[in-house]
């Protein structure tokens, strides 16, 4: 269903910028205690890690099986929802042991893309324009909304972050650098950030890929962006134009 009206436009302000690991290709970024949470992804090189945004300095690691694609993560309960790409599996960790708790199948959605929570029900992106709803106790797909603005259907909806009552989410090969925020109730697109010109930052090399790794920290309430094998996250404000 169309939106009636426009998405609102953002940009933003860099606040700060911390070192990142650039052999990363990050999938899922979010904080839990003030500690970072990443997931990586490239089949042999995945990994699961906690960290401490501010230095790098890792706490915890866990790598995925050499035929496993990591992809986005959710922290809820003190437990780590983590998603693979095209293997139809997830898994639940303690977020203080990375000790494995459960594992998942996917139901309707096609792939494991991005991941987020509201506190209580768990929302999955697979590549399409769909987010899916699922319990977060018997991981089951119970619904899903389409992600429209107020002129096309937007897919590729990747890494997600829950803040406030809103998705925000990245976009895949979108042609911009642009995360967007999402309504979770009918799926329209309220808001698009523009986070062209932070690529440009970042050191060039070979494997610098999108914009990807989109966190809230409730602490300073502010958001951390990073992208895919960058050697740069920013601590960034978001200004409505």
């Amino acid at each position: 269903m169309f939106a009636s009206t426009a998405p609102s436009i953002y940009t933003y302000e860099i606040l700060n910028e911390y070192p990142h690991n650039p052999n990363y290709f990050t999938q899922g970024l979010e904080f839990y205690r003030d500690t970072l949470y990443e997931s990586t992804g490239k089949r042999g090189k995945s990994v699961l890690v906690k960290l401490d945004y501010k230095t790098g300095t890792i706490f915890k690691e866990h790598k995925l099986k050499d035929t496993q694609f990591g992809e986005g993560i959710t922290i809820l309960d003190n437990k780590i929802y983590h998603l693979t790409w095209q293997s139809n599996i997830g898994f639940v960790y303690n977020a203080d042991t990375f000790k494995e708790i459960d594992q998942f199948t996917y139901g309707k959605s096609k792939e494991g893309w991005g991941f987020c929570n509201d506190g209580e029900k768990l929302y999955k992106s697979d590549g399409s324009e769909k987010i899916w709803t699922l319990n977060a106790e018997t991981l089951i797909e119970e619904s899903a909304i389409e992600v429209y603005t107020n002129s096309k259907k937007l897919i590729k909806i990747n890494e997600l972050e829950y803040v406030d009552g809103k998705i925000y989410a990245n976009t895949w090969q979108s042609g911009q650098d642009v995360a967007v925020i999402i309504n979770p109730n009918s799926g329209i697109v309220e808001g698009i950030i523009n986070f062209n010109g932070l690529k440009d930052k970042v050191t060039k090399t070979d494997n610098v890929d999108v914009l990807n790794g989109i966190a809230y920290n409730p602490t300073t309430k502010t958001f951390f962006v990073t992208g895919k094998n960058w050697d740069k996250m920013f601590e960034v404000a978001l200004i409505k134009k």
